[in-house]
């Protein structure tokens, strides 16, 4: 698989994330959304940094890359590359704390609605800056 390929279907999967996220935020699911926004807001950046040419680091949060390869990525994305580096950290921290909680935590209780609403809205945000500058093979 070519790497534009591979940009292509990291973005595909992370639009349809974010279909995802509207059932499990209807479902009041607040813990679920919080790491499928994650997920989606990941495979977003990192489909834009193949895309751009840029091998993404097989780690959850991209934000040193975006940051270090800023002249590298699309034009009209540069002026954004602070705000997304910010939201991949963000939602970072996030990921498995939503997933598996701790002896003291239980995800459902933690995450509330507003964290919910939080994470969504940087998906989306991500999603839809990157989608438009990842080209289409097909």
């Amino acid at each position: 698989m070519r790497n534009s390929e591979l940009a292509e279907d990291h973005v595909r999967r992370a639009a349809a994330r974010l279909l995802a996220l509207d059932v499990l935020f209807d479902a009041a699911s607040w813990a679920d959304v919080v790491r499928e926004s994650q997920e989606a807001l990941e495979l977003a950046l990192k489909g834009l940094l193949r895309a751009s040419g840029i091998e993404p680091p097989r780690i959850h949060d991209v934000a040193d890359v975006l940051l270090a390869e800023r002249d590298r990525l699309p034009a009209p994305l540069r002026g954004e590359v602070d705000r997304l580096a910010a939201l991949s950290r963000d939602l970072r921290r996030d990921r498995e704390l939503a997933f598996y909680g701790a002896e003291d935590l239980t995800p459902n209780r933690f995450y509330q609605k507003r964290d919910a609403t939080r994470a969504r809205e940087a998906a989306r945000i991500v999603v839809e800056l990157v989608d438009p500058l990842v080209p289409r093979e097909s």
